[in-house]
């Protein structure tokens, strides 16, 4: 009986130092995040589509994670936003206590690696998912009603004048995307680039110096409602990424649908892929195990709470998210993409 009781001991003894270290871990994430605020870095300047996701987000994930830490928005523009990438992986804390997000076409840069100002590794961030995988939302551009151009064919006449669009600069997706619908379906544009963020670019527009821009149709329904009145200023020409119309869009055509031929589909089918990251969010790399599954846990159970998905729909901004895994399937997606395609967007996206 003796020895029965002492391998009986053993054995407690044994399992007790092996569950201690996982409970004391999992004390130390609920004191952390009790202790600890976190700063959720947005890579766009204040009012613009990423910042609105960031805000709505900032709100409702605390109470997801244990210890309810205080999440504080910080705006850090620069680059079409790699300067907060850049941050986010080679500087911020690896602790937990900073997450972020930033335009779309990052995964679409990294993997084509030929910029100097990519300092990542993107499969390597600590993905905690997308808020949006673009299925309720369209890449429209918008047009002034003022402008000299009147339609898209006349947009699209060989030699015919440019449409001046405004964006924030190289590497943004506002940027690149006419680039591409000027190769792909012969859109005449000029670009005006260096505006800070999508506040800028709004009252760009909304005082003449542009005549447009390319920009989320969430992003007009919420911080321009009246653009998408009969008689408002702005009319939409075109919708990118796209599968088929956007419902309220229906006499809007998609670039799909205009594409001069068989390759320029294939063309605008590979770079509509980031849309299905419309609004990622990652933590830098690193963390612990613990902190990181604690980050994506609380990321997708946000997107269920009932007050999150009630303030997003007053904002009238679409949720449909997605988890880190399917956003490194995309990007490994995107990898796959045939050499000439991928060759083709780099000589595209090169800064002229």
């Amino acid at each position: 009986m003796r020895a029965l009781r002492t391998i009986t001991q053993v054995i407690q003894a044994a399992l007790a130092i092996s569950i201690a270290p996982h409970a004391a871990q999992a004390q130390k994430v609920e004191d952390f995040y009790r202790n600890t605020p976190i700063r959720l870095i947005v890579g766009y300047d204040n009012g613009g589509g990423y910042d609105v996701y960031a805000r709505v987000l900032s709100r409702h994930i605390g109470r997801h994670i244990s210890g309810n830490p205080v999440v504080a928005v910080q705006n850090m523009p620069g680059a079409g936003s790699l300067v907060s990438v850049n941050y986010l992986y080679n500087v911020a804390p690896k602790d937990g206590s900073v997450i972020g997000t930033f335009a779309r076409n990052i995964p679409l840069l990294a993997v084509l690696g030929d910029s100097d100002k990519v300092k990542f590794d993107i499969r390597k961030f600590t993905w905690l998912g997308s808020s949006s995988s673009y299925e309720e939302d369209a890449f429209v551009l918008w047009v002034r009603r003022d402008a000299k151009i009147k339609t898209l064919d006349d947009a699209r006449k060989p030699g015919g004048p440019s449409l001046q669009l405004g964006g924030t600069g190289e590497g943004s997706t506002g940027t690149d995307v006419p680039k591409i619908l000027a190769d792909t379906i012969g859109l005449n544009v000029r670009q005006i680039t260096g505006y800070k963020g999508s506040g800028d670019l709004f009252l760009a527009i909304d005082r003449g110096e542009i005549e447009g821009r390319i920009t989320d149709f969430s992003s007009v329904r919420g911080a321009r409602p009246h653009y998408l009145q009969a008689d408002g200023p702005v009319a939409p020409w075109l919708q990118f990424a796209r599968r088929t119309r956007h419902p309220d869009l229906p006499n809007v055509p998609t670039a799909r649908e205009l594409a001069k031929d068989a390759a320029a589909l294939a063309f605008i089918e590979t770079t509509e892929l980031p849309f299905i990251t419309s609004r990622p969010f990652v933590a830098p790399p690193g963390l612990s195990p613990e902190r990181a599954e604690v980050l994506k846990k609380a990321f997708m159970a946000a997107h269920k709470d009932p007050q999150y998905l009630a303030e997003a729909e007053k904002l009238k901004i679409g949720i449909s998210p997605i988890d880190g895994v399917e956003v490194l399937a995309l990007i490994d997606k995107l990898a796959a993409a045939p050499t000439d395609v991928l060759d083709k967007v780099r000589a595209l996206y090169k800064p002229q």
